[in-house]
């Protein structure tokens, strides 16, 4: 039978006396509910939290569900998909020696990102890329994931990290049979998906509908966005300041920033080439298309939240905002596959913004208007095991 929602009359006395009963018997006695055994283990709420209809402001509405979302038909979120999902993101079974998940490198209040310049995997090892934020991926248009977008799909991604010699050390046979071991993943897959049996399709699935679920929509920026026809004129809730820089971003006479990270939710629609470095010794999204001038371009990942990621690029080489923004100002490399917003056409040489000490503060302040607290400490998206 379904688990549709739970009702306890003393949560935290039913929860122990479960986990007891549970861990001294061999067979779970008659009186223990599946909804028990959730609960012994698990912190979700009374009632599956909202996943799959999120009140999202109206400008989001109208701009993006049709235009920008990639969630295929075969796999749209659900409460209870996503539910799963969240367990599966912060479950360190799916790492060899049970010390990793992908929470260890994607970290909610980081914007689930990492603070550190490479991820450490479950035997130390340290990736060879910065990990991503994951905020608003659903926004991306052509739906492809990793910086080098070789994973055509999020449910094609998700798996990887989990069989990544570095990153967690599975098989997913092996995955499979730890999560069959476990008694309440069995109950969280019959209510996600109708059945009790775990696949490598159902696990997919449940994580790409947690990782979609996570939208930023109540950031200032929001909040300010949703008072307005428009974007580009002043913001009734931001400071001079902010509003000033909002000009400096969106302006394209000779920044540009929204030239890439573009619409409401400031996330790139294909890969691009940022002249972090003249040579390309990564090579980018050559890896899967094996164009040459597809060379050193990487995905363009959501600003949200950027301000609290610690770490930038996909090589994480930049430790701040400031030196982001002067990068862009000032220390962009005439690579050979440059990004034509980046490029000034009168002399083909990589643009120099030349903004003023001023200016420069000014759209600093912006880029931290799209924090959203929210987001970064909303219970539906934290860790759930006690």
């Amino acid at each position: 039978m379904q688990i549709k929602r739970f009702q306890f009359l003393n949560f935290g006395s039913l929860s122990f006396l479960a986990a007891v009963l549970l861990s001294s018997c061999k067979e779970k006695p008659s009186f223990i509910s599946e909804a028990d055994i959730l609960r012994a283990h698990l912190n979700i709420p009374l009632e599956v939290a909202n996943y799959s209809s999120p009140q999202l402001p109206n400008f989001f509405a109208n701009q993006f569900v049709a235009i920008q979302n990639n969630t295929p038909l075969t796999n749209p979120t659900t409460d209870w998909g996503a539910t799963l999902g969240r367990v599966l993101f912060y479950d360190q079974q799916l790492s060899k020696n049970n010390t990793i998940s992908c929470a260890s490198c994607h970290q909610q209040s980081h914007g689930f990102a990492d603070t550190s310049r490479f991820s450490t995997g479950f035997t130390g090892g340290t990736t060879h890329r910065h990990s991503m934020a994951l905020a608003n991926a659903v926004y991306y248009t052509n739906g492809r994931f990793f910086w080098d977008e070789r994973a055509a799909t999020l449910e094609e991604q998700v798996l990887q990290p989990i069989e990544d010699p570095i990153e967690m050390g599975m098989t997913m046979p092996e995955v499979i049979e730890r999560l069959n071991r476990t008694e309440y993943y069995p109950i969280l897959f019959e209510n996600a998906f109708g059945s009790r049996e775990v696949s490598n399709d159902k696990i997919a699935k449940a994580l790409a509908q947690f990782i979609r679920s996570m939208v930023s929509y109540d950031s200032k920026y929001d909040e300010g966005r949703s008072t307005v026809s428009e974007r580009t004129v002043d913001f009734p809730n931001f400071s001079q300041e902010e509003n000033a820089g909002k000009s400096i971003f969106m302006s394209s006479n000779k920044v540009n920033c929204f030239g890439c990270h573009n619409t409401d939710v400031f996330i790139g629609d294909n890969a691009r080439n940022n002249g972090l470095s003249e040579r390309n010794t990564d090579e980018g999204t050559y890896i899967y298309t094996q164009n040459d001038l597809d060379k050193g371009k990487f995905k363009t990942p959501s600003l949200k939240n950027v301000a609290v990621r610690g770490r930038f690029m996909h090589d994480g080489s930049l430790t701040s905002l400031d030196q982001v923004i002067e990068h862009y100002n000032s220390g962009i490399r005439a690579n050979e596959n440059l990004d034509p917003h980046l490029v000034d056409i009168a002399t083909r040489t990589p643009i120099k913004m030349g903004l003023t000490t001023l200016e420069k503060s000014q759209l600093k302040a912006f880029l931290e208007t799209l924090t959203d607290y929210t987001l970064l400490s909303d219970e539906k998206f934290s860790n759930p095991f006690r």
